[in-house]
């Protein structure tokens, strides 16, 4: 059963096509990821679903409710956790949490509970007292999590919820959403521009860019759609390169390719590649990444982790399984 339906969304501000005839069904207890670089649609796409913005068109139900027609009982039905930090940093953990409590109309009678609930969840249950201006901006994330769920919500939004954190931190959050799906059943939502993040924790991942959804699948199809391994050269003179071989990419000087069997057809391609004299300094062979997908379908990357984050996010994923 779908969740959540989204059907030709579109969301113009003037002439700005922020959001542009997108479609995605979000089934039960599923994690769905809308991947995409700064400025593609993400957040304007999760405010609309969220009730925040009104859609220019298109048609978008939540847990049955339409976004413009009932958008008090859409309210009701989900939690949300935003880009930008929204707690009130005079108040205590505990304080932020009752206030929410209120506003959601969560029954006094269950708030003391709830909120011991969340708060052992997100392992603040030893903060609850203290100032949130005292926490460290992952105890801050974790915080507003455990807001995002008091009042029982059937679906849960994050809009970026790793930005800007550490590894062990991104890593600490990344248990929570995965918890929250094996033991809550909990639907969810969550933007990103981290692949190793969508990789990790979402069923279905939709590529967006420029307002369009240009790649909706599971992780693991959109990685078998690139058919083979993927080739990275770097070479003296990579325009050239790219104008030899078919279906290579131009990316930051070097040239990347997706070829089945690479180990049997790497020598055949090294040397096309010589004949022409192009000098190759480096190669390497790697299992396409949804890094790859997204470079395949424009050209361009937007990963932006710093390189030592990234051994430690391969070797987090490799506990998980991934």
């Amino acid at each position: 059963m779908s969740v959540i339906i989204v059907k030709d969304l579109k969301k113009h501000f003037k002439s700005v096509k922020a959001v542009d005839g997108i479609s995605f069904n979000i089934g039960e207890g599923q994690i769905f990821g809308l991947l995409g670089p700064n400025g593609a649609g993400k957040t304007t796409s999760i405010k609309i679903l969220a009730t925040l913005l009104k859609p220019s068109s298109g048609n978008v139900t939540v847990c049955g409710y339409d976004v413009n027609l009932n958008s008090s009982k859409v309210r009701s039905s989900i939690g949300i956790v935003f880009q930008e930090p929204s707690l009130d940093v005079e108040l205590t953990a505990f304080e932020n949490l009752i206030l929410h409590a209120r506003l959601y109309n969560v029954p006094r009678s269950e708030t003391m509970s709830r909120i011991s609930d969340v708060l052992e969840l997100v392992d603040l249950s030893d903060k609850r007292n203290i100032q949130v201006k005292n926490f460290s901006g992952g105890m801050k994330r974790r915080l507003e999590i455990a807001r995002g769920l008091i009042h029982h919500p059937r679906v849960l939004f994050l809009d970026e919820p790793t930005l800007g954190l550490d590894p062990q931190t991104r890593s600490k959050i990344w248990d929570y959403i995965l918890k929250l799906k094996k033991e809550k059943k909990m639907t969810i939502l969550l933007t990103t521009h981290y692949m190793e993040e969508a990789e990790l924790l979402c069923d279905m991942v939709g590529i967006i860019d420029n307002g369009k959804i240009i790649a909706l699948d599971s992780v693991s199809k959109l990685k078998n759609d690139l058919k083979g391994d993927v080739i990275i050269l770097d070479v003296d003179d990579s325009e050239s390169a790219v104008k030899i071989l078919k279906n290579s990419k131009n990316f930051d000087g070097r040239v990347h390719l997706s070829v089945r069997n690479a180990d049997k057809k790497l020598a055949q391609i090294l040397s096309k590649l010589s004949k022409k004299g192009v000098i190759i300094k480096s190669v390497n062979i790697k299992k396409p990444s949804l890094n790859d997908v997204f470079l395949s379908l424009t050209g361009k990357q937007i990963r932006d982790e710093k390189a030592n984050d990234n051994d430690w996010v391969k070797n987090r994923m490799r506990w998980h399984g991934h």
